[in-house]
């Protein structure tokens, strides 16, 4: 059987919340990330008026500001967004069990058997009549297709790629448009004569894989709308994590130790709320010049609490050997878990 499978993406999420709950800032340009413009933040979302002005996710907040000083700026309520993020979820589940999130705003479902068309008007209605939200919706027979249908007509679009002539229908794209295709690999295509997604699909799966190993075997099947990737209804988190960008360059190690502690609380909380424990905890530092160092510490007993989290930051932060450097970036994250119900090897000691 044919599989049919709906991508839906909320339009400028985060942003189009804050519009719907402040009707003063309908049609403005709106940019979540910050309230402060000349903080060291970035951009989570921008509005489509916003957008206009070159304004795009992971942009620091300061060049935004000069893009756009009339914007307004506002900080991440993601406790909001995530509610907001249950509700869709909920409407999702009246029509299919099979959802896969892939981010607050993006989730995948399985809808084989069903009027998939039928499905997904009803599903972008709800959105629009019970959260005064938009939705742009994709639907086709996989995954690939169905995320490239759901970008096709943003914001607030709805299109069906079809089975029939997909090579034909692909060919013109650019390589960008495949999944996973990001500005490097873009450019590497680029370098080897391959822009169009035509270009791909005249390249067997030998030369693909041997220039780009395990992913030209990837780049060789969604030039050809393959791709066989089920929808997955529960998905387990492989790490957790916390840092903090300072407002300015920060050189105290009572300051940073602070932050480990906030982060260590924050991410026990996390862990015991799932019923996790975690074996890897991962520091990571970023100078004011952009170097990164990170350290990992690899535990034979995986932990959850505070406590022990805060214990191994303060190691790892003591192997990383601060030097003069003032600091931009601390983070920390534990990873490496162990499931509730899943057996591991204990120590005698």
């Amino acid at each position: 059987m044919v599989r049919s499978i709906i991508h839906v993406d909320m339009d400028a999420f985060y942003a189009a919340i804050e519009e719907r709950d402040n009707p003063k800032l309908r049609g403005k340009p709106i940019v979540v990330g910050g309230g402060n413009p000349h903080s060291r933040g970035v951009v989570s979302t921008a509005s489509y008026a916003a957008r206009e002005y070159g304004i795009h996710s992971a942009m620091p907040l300061r060049q935004a500001y000069l893009r756009c000083p009339q914007a307004t700026f506002l900080p991440v309520n993601m406790d909001k967004y995530k509610g907001v993020s249950r509700q869709i979820h909920r409407i999702f589940r009246r029509f299919t069990p099979t959802v896969e999130p892939v981010s607050l705003d993006e989730a995948f479902l399985d809808v084989t058997g069903a009027d998939a068309v039928s499905i997904g008007k009803n599903i972008k209605y709800l959105i629009t009549k019970k959260l005064r939200l938009t939705a742009s919706i994709g639907i086709s027979y996989n995954k690939f297709l169905a995320k490239l249908a759901s970008e096709w007509e943003k914001p607030d679009g709805f299109t069906v790629i079809p089975s029939q002539n997909i090579r034909d229908f692909l060919s013109p794209l650019s390589v960008r448009r495949i999944w996973g295709v990001g500005p490097r690999t873009e450019a590497q295509l680029n370098d080897m004569g391959i822009f169009t997604i035509g270009d791909l699909q005249q390249l067997d799966r030998g030369f693909l894989q041997n220039a780009f190993g395990k992913w030209g075997e990837d780049l060789y099947d969604l030039s050809r709308g393959i791709d066989h990737r089920p929808v997955k209804s529960s998905r387990r988190p492989k790490s957790f994590g916390e840092e903090q960008t300072f407002y300015t360059d920060e050189g105290d190690p009572e300051v940073l130790r602070a932050c480990l502690a906030e982060f260590a609380q924050s991410l026990g909380e996390r862990l015991q709320s799932r019923g996790l424990a975690g074996r890897t905890i991962t520091l990571k530092i970023r100078y004011a010049d952009f170097v990164t160092n990170t350290k990992s510490l690899t535990l034979v007993n995986p932990i959850a609490g505070p406590g022990e989290l805060y214990k191994c930051s303060l190691l790892l932060l003591q192997r990383i050997k601060l030097d003069q450097r003032k600091i931009r970036l601390i983070g920390l994250s534990v990873s490496n878990f162990i499931y509730p119900g899943e057996p591991y090897q204990l120590t005698l000691w």
